[in-house]
């Protein structure tokens, strides 16, 4: 009878589908640890002076802007260890946005942390902001800053860069900061890409902030506090008024540049990693390709301790030793991988994108650059340029904001004096460029 059952149980039993997945392999090869970026770069990490930083930020009232990127966040981060009174979180991107200030407020149990979803191109909305926080430390972070993507959107780059960094600058002059510090680029230095022009014509407007001197984009024909720059069709410059301070204190105006951000959302080493991960290729633009790095909190450090030593007026540099090939650095990714070149994985070269360089500038001549309280730490005291001739730039590129590509591009070669775009011969000869004012103009 038993032997029954078992025969009539097993028929009833159903067959394994033929389709049935095989079993899951588990490899014996041990997992490799997470890959340190900050080993990446050969040399010894930038750390902070302390005592300065404390002196800068304790107590006070710190606003971030573009606090959800990459710098930005860590800013946020790095400004919490002084205790300001006050962290003003100030992003576009309310994704961004929410996930910095659940993070700080998680870590900073107590804080009074701010968030504000704000467009920086959006002055009504910033000036909001400034007059009900008056903030006292300005890190300036936000900013477009794809080189590629930038070269296809040009006039957003005007918009965004200049007349962005043109609207809170401006606020933190007329509400009364005590410092205001611009996160710029080495690409700034004799610029091919029309982010590296923004961003120069951005340093050279801040500069002539430091120098008392203040130009308000207007709506053409209309109040200027009802518009923002990109709601817009056309903009005019007016320099018939300036921002007018509402503290007897001026502000300080500082820009920081550094190379490419190791980690950083968009950079090479993410892009690599995720290629080797993938089974590749690794793309590489060109074997001979060079750039400066430093790692996330390197450069947030940098952006903070040049805003405690500054006096107003300069752009620092950070002393970040020798340029590494892209190329190095993504065998070394490969090989911290356990993986064999040429055998595992393979590196394809795909040519130099629009708007980029073979290498990047840190100063167009190190002469130029002089040692500052910080060893690491170099200041680039360029003549800034003169006010009268900033005031066109703002007429000329407010007038291509919105135009064409070719017009945008016109102008910033008309008001860049450096900016060679990539694949052109000569600049734009619709009117003269943008000069410099001599040295001894810098004391009138």
């Amino acid at each position: 009878m038993r032997a029954l059952i078992e025969r009539w149980l097993a028929k009833r039993a159903p067959a394994a589908p033929s389709d049935a997945l095989p079993a899951p392999v588990i490899s014996l090869r041990p997992s490799r640890p997470p890959i340190d970026i900050a080993d990446l770069l050969g040399r010894p990490a930038v750390n902070l002076d302390t005592p300065e930083l404390q002196r800068f930020l304790a107590g006070k009232r710190v606003m971030i802007t573009g606090a959800g990127g990459s710098i930005g966040s860590e800013i946020c981060r790095q400004s919490m260890k002084f205790l300001p009174q006050r962290v003003l979180l100030v992003e576009q991107a309310e994704g961004a946005l929410f996930e910095i200030d659940r993070e700080l407020r998680q870590n900073w149990v107590g804080a009074d942390i701010r968030p504000y979803v704000a467009d920086i191109g959006d002055q009504l909305r910033v000036e909001q902001i400034f007059e009900a926080e008056k903030p006292q430390v300005v890190f300036h972070a936000a900013a477009h800053k794809h080189v590629p993507m930038m070269e296809h959107n040009a006039g957003e780059a005007i918009k965004n860069n200049i007349f962005g960094t043109k609207i809170v600058a401006d606020a933190a002059l007329k509400f009364g900061a005590s410092a205001f510090v611009m996160v710029s680029t080495d690409k700034a230095v004799n610029p091919s890409s029309v982010m590296g022009a923004t961003k120069r014509f951005a340093e050279l407007y801040i500069q002539s902030l430091n120098q008392g001197s203040g130009f308000l984009v207007q709506g053409s024909g209309e109040d200027q506090n009802n518009r923002s720059l990109s709601a817009s069709p056309r903009l005019r410059v007016s320099t018939s008024s300036h921002p007018t301070p509402h503290s007897p204190h001026p502000t300080r105006f500082v820009a920081v540049r550094f190379g490419n951000v190791l980690g950083s959302s968009g950079s090479v080493v993410p892009i690599f990693q995720k290629q080797i991960e993938a089974g590749g290729p690794v793309t590489v633009t060109h074997p001979d390709m060079k750039r400066y790095f430093m790692t996330i909190p390197e450069a947030s450090q940098l952006v903070m301790q040049a805003g405690a030593v500054a006096q107003g007026g300069e752009i620092f540099v950070l002393d970040m030793g020798q340029p590494m090939r892209i190329l190095d650095l993504a065998q070394e990714l490969i090989r911290r991988n356990g993986l064999r070149l040429n055998q595992d994985i393979f590196i394809e070269f795909t040519g130099v994108r629009p708007g980029e360089k073979l290498y990047e500038e840190l100063a167009a001549d190190n002469e130029r650059t002089c040692p500052t309280s910080h060893p690491k730490i170099r200041v680039w005291q360029l003549p800034p340029a003169d006010p009268d001739e900033v005031a066109r730039g703002l007429e000329i590129l407010a007038a291509a904001a919105n135009g064409t590509r070719g017009e945008a591009l016109s102008a910033l070669c008309q008001c860049v004096p450096e900016y060679q775009p990539n694949g052109t011969t000569q600049r734009a000869q619709e009117t003269p460029s943008l000069r410099l004012a001599p040295p001894d103009a810098q004391a009138a």
